[in-house]
């Protein structure tokens, strides 16, 4: 059921109605029907991953109390590395073994025969790195002692499969949002409207952006070696909006979605395309998911060593090779997480100017915004070719193809109207860039018939000119 269909409008209009029919102060039967609506919105993807998403709340959520209660250490950890080698093995068997044993077997097979030593061949269940993600850090921050553990199982298997981002993030921690669901939800009016207008606007980003540009990048990208330099530069730069039109869409759907409950998600973007550095590029994309690792991976390696920039550095490469490899089991995703390793490192190597330590980071915070937003993209860009492509070969084959200057003959004509929607998008984002999306507080702005105006060209543009309708990007990750 895809955000961007009628089915889930429908499904959205019956829930909220029924929803806040129950009335105010009745928590209990809210979170009945919310797990109810929630569980029917995953299993409509695959009934039979359902067992799986029970499975994983079910072990998280005792792990979770066994590690509260026991005042042994020993068996506190025992019970840790329960939920993680649960979660970790799900992933891995679902996600990574063909990819390892593929390798593995190239290795020392001349000749290796595809599937040959798979026991299972399975799709990979929708929404499994995120879930699984969420989970894990619940555990672990009991294990912190930064949560207490939940004591009401309905509440719980509520955190983990609230529909709202259940599929595709953000990444709520338990700290933020199963507090939310202990508490009573009265229905406010103001909430309903900045809802709809962040779903609206996220539509727009999805709809008339991302599907829209997804016909250059696509056609492109199925045979690069057809087009010249421009060409495929231009398709790697639309590949960028693309990637961001289509998760941050979603992103925006879900948390107007959930305000339509009374429910706050975390802010998932931060106009990434604005970045003045690599660095400050992953504080302003998919933000739940580098905090994710920021705190559970690369926080723990330099701990002891936080002031040694080569244990820094290691950890670095250690966390973003993860960070590309979470998003699927191809090496062009790894290498997607170590060029961004790299170009980070070299940003934070220190040196001395006027007896003073440096970097390039500082450097970057003292020239104009317009040369450091080239730079960061052009970087940024240049990554997305990897995470873009088919494989190795073809990701080199488009960048030496942009280096080496040839002749685009069709460039003109894939020039053409849709490139203005990228242009409205960034124009709305950079003029509004210190509210949390284009369409908040509009009455702040504008008087009500200025409002509506906006309202119903952002939705004729929806209905008039919608792309080829393709599943979010983030889906199989």
């Amino acid at each position: 059921m895809l955000f961007n269909s009628f089915d889930f409008g429908l499904f959205l209009v019956i829930v909220y109605l029924l929803y806040w029919a129950l009335g105010t102060k009745r928590r209990i039967p809210q979170n009945l029907l919310l797990l109810a609506a929630s569980y029917f919105f995953y299993g409509i993807w695959d009934w039979r991953f359902l067992g799986l998403l029970l499975a994983s709340s079910l072990i998280d959520y005792f792990a979770a109390i066994k590690i509260e209660s026991s005042n042994s250490k020993t068996a506190r950890k025992s019970y840790l590395w329960l939920s993680l080698l649960w979660n970790l093995g799900v992933l891995f068997a679902f996600k990574y073994y063909g990819f390892f044993v593929d390798n593995f077997v190239a290795l020392f097979t001349e000749n290796p025969t595809p599937n040959q030593y798979y026991f299972w061949n399975v799709i990979i269940p929708v929404g499994l790195s995120f879930y699984t993600f969420q989970t894990m850090s619940y555990s672990i921050d009991v294990y912190r002692k930064r949560i207490k553990a939940s004591k009401s199982l309905l509440e719980f298997l509520c955190f983990v499969s609230f529909f709202p981002q259940l599929v595709a993030g953000p990444i709520e921690r338990a700290k933020s949002l199963l507090p939310q669901f202990k508490k009573e939800r009265k229905f406010n009016y103001q909430n309903s409207k900045e809802g709809l207008r962040q779903i609206l606007w996220g539509l727009f980003k999805k709809i008339v952006v991302a599907d829209n540009v997804a016909v250059v990048v696509n056609a492109i990208y199925a045979s690069p070696e057809d087009y010249g330099s421009l060409s495929l530069l231009y398709a790697s730069a639309l590949f960028f909006f693309q990637i961001y039109c289509d998760f941050s869409g979603y992103s925006d759907i879900a948390i107007g979605t959930a305000k339509l409950f009374g429910f706050k998600l975390s802010k998932n973007f931060n106009i990434p395309y604005l970045s003045r550095s690599v660095s400050e590029f992953w504080q302003r994309w998919h933000i739940t998911l580098t905090k994710w690792f920021a705190d559970y991976v690369y926080g723990p390696i330099i701990k002891k060593h936080k002031r040694s920039y080569i244990w820094k550095t290691i950890a670095l490469f250690i966390t973003m090779t993860l960070i590309g490899l979470w998003h699927g089991a191809k090496w062009t995703f790894i290498a997607f997480g170590v060029f961004q390793a790299i170009t980070i490192s070299i940003e934070r190597i220190p040196f001395k100017v006027n007896g003073k330590n440096v970097s390039l980071i500082m450097f970057l915070t003292k020239i104009p915004l317009a040369l450091t937003v080239i730079y960061s993209f052009a970087l940024i860009m240049t990554s997305c070719i990897f995470f873009r492509a088919s494989d190795i070969q073809s990701a080199f084959t488009i960048i030496k193809r942009i280096g080496s200057y040839i002749p685009s003959e069709n460039f003109t004509l894939l020039i053409g109207w849709k490139v203005g929607f990228v242009v409205l998008l960034i124009l709305a984002e950079v003029f509004t860039r210190f509210k949390a999306y284009p369409l908040f507080q509009l009455e702040k702005l504008f008087p009500k018939l200025v409002r509506w105006a906006i309202y119903y060209f952002l939705i004729l543009l929806i209905i008039r000119f919608p792309g080829p309708k393709e599943q979010f990007i983030y889906f199989q990750f």
